[in-house]
């Protein structure tokens, strides 16, 4: 089951976000930042946090939010599956879920970045198999011979 946020998912999803591997220390202060905020505002427009539950037990989240300065446009902050949910389905259906959030908020483009380092392959693939494309790319961004990949998928209402 995918449901909003709730304040006391907080700290399974803390857990879940520390246990994730190829995840740097500011990467996960950044994805804590995020539930934080989203817990201390559940009504903002730019952090809307989806939990993916199953028997009372979170698998993992995705982090989405409209654009600043666009009329259509939404980023995937996060998309998390906990280590013992790997390839079980779960990270496909909440790409599904971000997707419909899209749609349903009148949505045209969903993008996500990620990293070229070797560690982030399985993400970038995960992208392709769902159907996203490199939309842009930024040399050197997060660090020396550490490009920037933005993914993008246009959404038909």
């Amino acid at each position: 089951m995918i449901r909003k946020l709730q304040a006391n998912d907080r700290e399974q999803l803390v857990s879940i976000i520390e246990q994730t591997n190829n995840f740097s220390v500011e990467e996960k202060k950044v994805a804590v930042e995020l539930v934080d905020e989203a817990i201390a505002n559940p009504n903002h427009e730019y952090y809307n946090v989806f939990i993916y539950e199953n028997d009372g037990k979170i698998a993992g989240y995705h982090c989405i939010g409209k654009r600043a300065l666009t009329d259509g446009v939404f980023d995937l902050f996060w998309i998390v599956v906990d280590n013992n949910g790997q390839n079980k389905g779960i990270g496909k259906q909440l790409l599904d879920h971000a997707e419909n959030f899209v749609k349903e908020n009148k949505g045209r483009w969903i993008l996500a970045e990620t990293s070229s380092k070797d560690g982030y392959n399985a993400t970038r693939n995960f992208y392709m198999r769902n159907n996203y494309s490199i939309v842009s790319q930024i040399k050197d961004f997060y660090t020396i011979n550490d490009n920037l990949i933005v993914f993008g998928k246009y959404i038909k209402t």
